[in-house]
């Protein structure tokens, strides 16, 4: 017996997002497979939950809310 994991794919892909500065913005996707792991990345860093950084996610929608945006979240 062979089983093989089908592989998460994006169904909605992460579009650019503008905001103001001292805003919050929110950027969302949209995977093919429920609750499937999430890892959000600014280039190589991987970005960890904190007071400037929020992750949701329910279902096959993960969500990232930056706070006080700021240039450099660019």
């Amino acid at each position: 017996l062979c089983v093989s994991a089908v592989p998460v794919l994006f169904k909605q892909a992460l579009e650019n997002t503008d905001t103001e500065e001292g805003k919050s913005v929110s950027l969302r996707c949209e995977l093919t497979k429920a609750d499937a792991t999430v890892v959000w990345k600014k280039g190589e860093a991987t970005l960890q939950a904190s007071a400037k950084y929020e992750m949701k996610q329910k279902g096959t929608v993960a969500e990232l809310v930056i706070h006080n945006a700021e240039p450099e979240d660019a």
